[in-house]
């Protein structure tokens, strides 16, 4: 489309008061988008146009491609929710907007090492399988399911990140070199203008878009509460299959999974799992099963002992450790590296979380949770 048009759809998008909702009832009304903005003005103050073209000349300058509704490359999926963003914001690899199939990988953020894993091995099986992977870039479980994507193919895969920050913003800092390697053989991706830091209301929207631009989505930890649940529901609300990979049912981390599962989720243990439900159901619009996202009586659920004994727990160091520890176990090695602590802090903490009797010593060089 020409810049007139974008920049006509980027004042009118910004305008105060206007989100999707609102634009798309406006455009419908309208013959034009130049009636649109006329009509507008006529009870709003327009975002002014300066600022609209001076958002264009960014892009450019940043080599960030904004892609409105009215483009060829938009997602087809997308137009399918109400609230679609009229204008995508893409750095990277634009053509994956048009991959065939893709699956929404999310989870925790203070994710254990084992879960982490499994998102990664399910995230590399699946793009060996050109399946595109998709999720949020925050730590823990998206983070993972990112990297082992681009560790697929040897070492050249491509995955989606959705941001809830402008596309030129790295959010959270750590992430950079992730945002760099998903910049160069991926794509960012974000309905936010450029420049826009991290705001805790925007992370909920950006879901409805993960969720959208897939065939499914993949929860792999996550409370009762988290965002996770969110955006699985939005998945299920928009004709998505729903996966989730079970676990402990003292581990507060498998609370949502597990729920999810009892639900009608498809219980997931390997990329196989997924890749057969989608080879049947792919190009169809079924659904077998409904969801009741009723949050668990708390005094009746003992998932939340975890959370009980983090609380208890004395030092920050502690609780970042007991978050990566698992009931199953996990390899202290593996635990030290990830934890990134030095050395003689990380044996030390571990020993104190061995007296209180928080974590035990397992066979093969492992420590585990215990209740």
């Amino acid at each position: 489309m020409n810049e007139e048009n974008l920049i006509d759809i980027i004042q009118l998008i910004n305008t105060d008061g206007i989100g999707p909702v609102s634009f798309y009832k406006i455009i419908n009304s309208t013959s034009s988008i130049k009636e649109a903005l006329l009509i507008t003005s006529e009870k709003k103050s327009l975002y002014k146009r300066e600022l609209a073209e001076y958002e264009l000349d960014k892009a450019r300058q940043k080599e960030i491609k904004i892609i409105s509704y009215l483009d060829e490359l938009y997602p087809d999926s997308l137009k399918n929710i109400n609230d679609a963003p009229p204008i995508l914001y893409a750095k990277g690899n634009i053509e994956l907007l048009k991959h065939p199939i893709s699956i929404a990988i999310v989870g925790a953020r203070n994710a254990s090492i084992s879960g982490r894993k499994c998102a990664s091995k399910i995230a590399y099986d699946l793009t060996q399988q050109d399946v595109l992977v998709v999720s949020g870039m925050a730590r823990g479980i998206d983070s993972s399911a990112h990297k082992g994507a681009l560790f697929a193919k040897q070492q050249k895969g491509s995955t989606i990140a959705v941001l809830g920050t402008g596309v030129d913003v790295i959010y959270p800092a750590e992430n950079k070199d992730l945002y760099h390697d998903i910049c160069e053989q991926g794509l960012v991706l974000s309905e936010f203008p450029i420049g826009t830091n991290a705001q805790v209301t925007n992370f909920p929207r950006r879901n409805r878009i993960i969720s959208a631009l897939t065939s499914g989505t993949l929860v792999v930890e996550a409370s009762l509460h988290s965002g996770s649940l969110i955006t699985a529901k939005l998945a299920l609300d928009q004709g998505k299959e729903i996966f989730a990979v079970p676990g402990s049912p003292l581990e507060s981390r498998s609370a949502g999974p597990n729920h999810l599962i009892k639900e009608g989720a498809i219980l997931t243990e390997c990329a196989e799992d997924i890749l057969n439900v989608l080879s049947i159901s792919q190009n169809k619009q079924i659904k077998n099963y409904q969801m009741n996202f009723k949050p668990l009586d708390k005094e009746k659920n003992n998932v939340n002992i975890s959370e009980h004994v983090i609380l208890e727990t004395t030092t920050p160091k502690q609780i970042d450790l007991l978050r990566l520890i698992s009931y199953e176990g996990v390899d202290i090695d593996e635990l030290l590296r990830t934890s990134q602590l030095p050395q003689a802090d990380f044996f030390s903490e571990l020993l104190e979380l061995e007296f209180s009797g928080k974590i035990e010593r397992q066979v093969g060089n492992k420590v585990a949770r215990i209740k």
